[in-house]
């Protein structure tokens, strides 16, 4: 999922990618909402409600939202500084996996912090909504930027016009038939299933979990993280054994 970058990746990376990571971007949004009654995983409503308090003159909260906008632009300009600046420094799948494990840092610091710290206070739910925003702004800047913008998962307004598009588009026979079009569909697809199934599991799981639906989240990112740590492992391995055998030949 992590180890190949842009034109190289196939389309069973990016659906794996793509799945993954907007099944944890739909557990983040709903939690936040349960918890914090804030949607988390996309800024676009943030700038109508910027531009509202300070049409009001309320000066404060037009700084929270414009420091929430901040830190979700922050995360994604983190994401792809990452990846521009470790080519060729590290291995690629560290450069891409760099922003995961940022993210897991995140939403773990949030979950420990609801569990050990938090006292309900507006301050503290500002700053809580502040780290889960930088956190969706890192996937969203490493799933568009590995992808080459094939994969975005925080946010379904521009999915949903690419589905209504392809779906028209399927209207004429010839471009049922064309693969690179149906790829585009089952991905997209594939992304807003995964997002709506990872709500339902977050809204589902916080009644029994409560903030263990963070830690869940942190999970599902691990995977992440470590399933290309694996396939390189075995690979390695393989490949070592098979130079073993030449050589003992």
């Amino acid at each position: 999922m992590l180890r190949k970058y842009s034109n190289h990746r196939t389309q069973s990376d990016n659906v794996k990618l793509g799945a993954l990571t907007a099944f944890s971007a739909g557990m983040v949004n709903v939690a936040s909402v349960t918890v914090f009654f804030a949607f988390t995983s996309n800024v676009t409503g943030y700038y109508a409600v910027f531009a509202q308090e300070l049409s009001k003159g309320n000066w404060y909260q037009g700084a929270v939202v414009l420091l929430w906008i901040s830190l979700f632009f922050t995360g994604s300009f983190l994401s792809n500084l990452v990846i521009v600046q470790g080519r060729g420094r590290w291995s690629q799948y560290i450069s891409h996996a760099i922003p995961v494990v940022l993210e897991f840092l995140s939403i773990l610091f949030v979950g420990l912090y609801l569990d050990f710290f938090y006292t309900n206070s507006l301050q503290e739910t500002e700053f809580l909504v502040a780290a889960l925003l930088f956190a969706m702004g890192l996937q969203n800047g490493l799933t568009a930027s590995i992808s080459n913008s094939v994969v975005k998962t925080t946010h379904l307004t521009g999915l949903t016009t690419d589905l209504a598009i392809l779906v028209s588009m399927f209207s004429k026979r010839q471009n049922r038939q064309n693969k690179a079009l149906v790829d585009k569909f089952h991905l997209l697809l594939t992304i807003m299933t995964a997002y709506v199934c990872g709500g339902v599991f977050a809204g589902i799981g916080y009644l029994y979990l409560e903030n263990g639906t963070f830690y869940l989240t942190c999970l599902i990112l691990l995977v992440i993280a470590l399933y290309d740590f694996y396939k390189l492992t075995r690979v390695k391995h393989l490949f070592d054994r098979r130079h073993k055998e030449a050589c003992s030949a």
